[in-house]
């Protein structure tokens, strides 16, 4: 799930798109006031029908590269990278660069104007510069038209203006990204690391107990990843290791859950782990709620919602938006032996974008089967604020 961002984020293109006209392209959005802000709830209430989409119904089989390019019979899809990056003497960085493309309706017609196109893509570029104790966070839109954005498998190409996803070497790996802005800019190579795994049942990951309400989902979990990071226009060399989350689907959330908390790990035992918690309005955990151990060599394991206890050890209020957030993890997976704490890099990694959402690189210290582990990752919280009812107590 920050796969998961998509069954909310990915809709809200067709609601700002609409609200602005439709067809207005816009590079940089100006963070709108908060009585403006669409809500997660608001956003998973959908927008228009399934009927002329693909459903995500059944396992199917997936084929790489082509599945890394784009699924246009499905309503919604995003291609998500985050990681935790280092400078030779220790300067630190987390970023995320998420590209959605969402189509407004089932079939592209025929249009006289080279303008007219079915498929809106939005995107969002942040950067924690974990040194200076900054966060930077942008948000862009476009049609994918006259060139403005588009994806595409072979070669594979996923972009919103200068923001970029291209394959190099006339394939997909090595990976290069490239995102720009007013205050910083990032450009790096993303190798291919451990191979996709395949999240949920084969790759099909079910968010509620109606058929066809699910996703395609898949992650490349631990990608090695160099390159550069501007801040203030100073360049820095950076190395680091990403993670790619790659998710398609027709339908949203069901109407009872709220948010989710989301954890993307990388452990220093070669392991990652991969945890979504879905929240329900009144304030309980759903049991659609679900995950992956990911071990250094061999299979992924798949983690129900019974198998995984997460405990909030400590909250963060937002001064921008007056929201309360998780601020400090206890993970623990007994079926798994671990139990790991998970510590936010710096507390304010909220994004004030159209929906608002904290997303941001934390610090892990834990043990597995009693042997210490440090590590690094990424946790994705989304509808605080919004609920009927508080978060849930652990459990």
């Amino acid at each position: 799930m920050g796969s998961g961002k998509g069954l909310a984020l990915g809709v809200v293109v067709v609601l700002v798109a609409l609200a602005a006209g439709a067809w207005l392209v816009t590079r940089e959005a100006t963070p709108p006031e908060e009585s403006a802000r669409l809500t997660v709830a608001e956003t998973l209430g959908g927008t228009g029908g399934t009927e002329g989409y693909a459903r995500a119904s059944t396992p199917r089989e997936f084929h790489f590269p082509e599945d890394h390019g784009p699924h246009p019979e499905f309503r919604t899809e995003w291609w998500y990278w985050t990681g935790n990056l280092e400078t030779a003497d220790g300067r630190a960085f987390g970023y995320q660069l998420t590209l959605f493309r969402n189509a407004l309706a089932p079939r592209e017609a025929e249009r006289a104007s080279e303008w007219g196109s079915r498929q809106v893509y939005m995107g969002h570029f942040a950067l924690s510069d974990i040194g200076a104790g900054r966060f930077h966070a942008f948000e862009r839109f476009s049609r994918a038209a006259v060139g403005l954005a588009g994806a595409q498998a072979q070669p594979f190409q996923v972009w919103l203006e200068s923001w970029k996803a291209e394959g190099t070497e006339g394939g997909v790996f090595p990976l290069r990204l490239s995102a720009d802005s007013r205050e910083v800019a990032l450009s790096l190579v993303l190798e291919e690391g451990k191979p996709p795994v395949l999240q949920g049942d084969r790759g099909l990951s079910q968010k509620t107990a109606e058929a066809g309400n699910a996703s395609y989902y898949y992650s490349l979990t631990r990608m090695p990843t160099r390159g550069t990071v501007t801040v203030d226009g100073r360049a820095y060399e950076v190395t680091g290791t990403s993670w790619m989350d790659r998710e398609w689907s027709t339908s949203a959330l069901g109407a009872d859950q709220v948010g989710w908390d989301w954890f993307a790990l990388q452990l220093s035992d070669g392991s990652e782990l991969m945890y979504y918690q879905l929240r329900r309005k009144d304030g309980s955990v759903d049991p659609f709620s679900a995950g992956t151990d990911v071990p250094p060599q061999g299979e992924a394991v798949h983690l129900s919602r019974d198998e995984v206890r997460i405990e909030v050890l400590d909250t963060w209020r937002s001064a921008r938006s007056g929201r309360t957030y998780p601020a400090r993890w206890r993970l623990s997976v007994p079926s798994r032996q671990l139990v790991l704490e998970a510590t936010p890099a710096q507390a304010d990694q909220e994004l004030p974008v159209t929906v608002h959402y904290w997303e941001g690189a934390v610090r892990l210290q834990g043990t597995r089967a009693g042997q210490p582990l440090t590590g690094r990752g990424y946790v994705e919280l989304t509808g605080y604020g919004e609920a009927t009812a508080p978060a849930p107590s652990p459990r």
